[in-house]
């Protein structure tokens, strides 16, 4: 991946791993935007952009995100500073074609516009073909995941392994039914990190070392 031109970082990681933390960090220190399933899920729902409202836009124009873009305020305000699926929020389950694609043009539209860094949301399938395109995967040893989910949603030991093991498969069906693959074959990413006795602040520095 050439940072110097237009690029778009692509990261997949396990929940309790930190890697949303790391995105945000790594986009923080590129000085380009990151985005993220709590940000493209509020711009689908506040904005109405199903994949019927997303073809007239892009029938309009050439460049529909860029018009969108201008005449919408979208930043930090819109999604939360931390992002936990709840218990009954089975969207990598039930979500539907027609939503997968809304958000598969939302992501493109984005990355057409400017360089940026996505987590999560199929990342690495919806811009496999993109010409600067990195694909990165954090993950993490199961001790290190209970101990960040009960720190960060001061859960018992208990809630938190629960908790893994229904985003992880809600996850894994949410991919594997939308591209077929596994989000754990490491043949879908360029680099994979494994988190335990790093900082999230370590770890978006090795990522900038390793892009260069």
């Amino acid at each position: 991946m050439n940072k110097n031109e237009q690029f778009v970082i692509t990261i997949n990681r396990e929940l309790g791993s930190g890697g949303r933390t790391v995105g945000c960090k790594l986009a923080e220190k590129l000085g380009v935007k990151f985005y993220d399933k709590a940000l493209i899920k509020a711009l689908e729902e506040k904005y109405n952009l199903t994949i019927e409202e997303i073809e007239k836009l892009k029938g309009r124009k050439h460049n529909w995100w860029s018009d969108f873009d201008r005449v919408v305020s979208i930043g930090p305000s819109i999604t939360s500073n931390y992002y936990m699926p709840q218990k009954g929020d089975e969207s990598g389950i039930i979500t539907t074609n027609d939503m997968f694609r809304a958000e598969t043009e939302i992501l493109k539209g984005i990355a057409d516009e400017a360089s940026c860094v996505v987590a999560g949301r199929s990342g690495f399938h919806v811009f496999r073909d993109h010409p600067n395109h990195l694909s990165i995967l954090i993950q993490a040893s199961m001790p290190f995941r209970l101990a960040r989910v009960m720190r960060k949603q001061n859960f018992t030991e208990d809630e938190a392994r629960k908790t893994i093991e229904r985003v992880d498969k809600m996850r894994e069906n949410y991919v594997k039914k939308f591209t077929g693959t596994s989000r754990y074959d490491t043949r879908n990413y360029q680099l994979v990190i494994t988190a335990d006795g790093k900082t999230e602040e370590e770890i978006a520095d090795m990522i900038l070392q390793y892009i260069g």
